[in-house]
């Protein structure tokens, strides 16, 4: 399992040498992505550098639990109601059918909402800062962290496990 870490740059010029040295110790260009202000992003940043993480995997999961509910809730006052005929496997039915279509409208929402770094970090990137994420091994983020350091990057408090393994 890769783990994440988020370093803080002052601009797009120490962000590329935080880049250049991670590759020289040996990173992959798969596991480094930067985050900035869109319009820093946009303009400055290239395409194949920048984290386009968003919370599919989050608004998924709220979909899913909310539209269960739901269609549960619905199942139930349908059982209540005799003249409506409906058993307790269409209950269940319809239970699996409100988080199927919950989970679906929640994935496409999440692609809406920021990623965890960026949520963690607004005033950081708002300030016009550019961070550099690095997913890796324990033995990898040793070497990425001691290069960044030495290039002049901040360590910010972000340790997390990545969905990318």
């Amino acid at each position: 399992m890769k783990t994440r870490h988020v370093f803080s740059t002052q601009d797009v010029g120490a962000a590329q040498s935080a880049v250049h040295a991670l590759r020289q110790a040996g990173v992959s260009n798969d596991d480094i992505s930067l985050i900035a202000r869109h319009d820093i992003e946009n303009g400055q940043i290239p395409e194949d550098q920048q984290d386009t993480g968003d919370d599919f995997g989050r608004g998924g999961m709220k979909g899913l639990l909310t539209g269960g509910g739901s269609g549960l809730l619905v199942g139930l006052v349908a059982v209540a109601v005799p003249p409506l005929g409906l058993t307790l496997a269409g209950a269940a039915a319809m239970t699996i059918a409100g988080a199927a279509v919950g989970g679906w409208v929640g994935m496409l929402t999440g692609t809406c909402e920021p990623g965890a770094v960026r949520r963690k970090f607004e005033d950081e990137i708002a300030a016009g800062r550019v961070l550099v994420v690095v997913d890796g091994n324990a033995a990898t983020l040793v070497i990425a962290d001691a290069a960044l350091i030495a290039a002049g990057a901040m360590p910010l408090p972000f340790n997390a496990p990545t969905a990318v393994s």
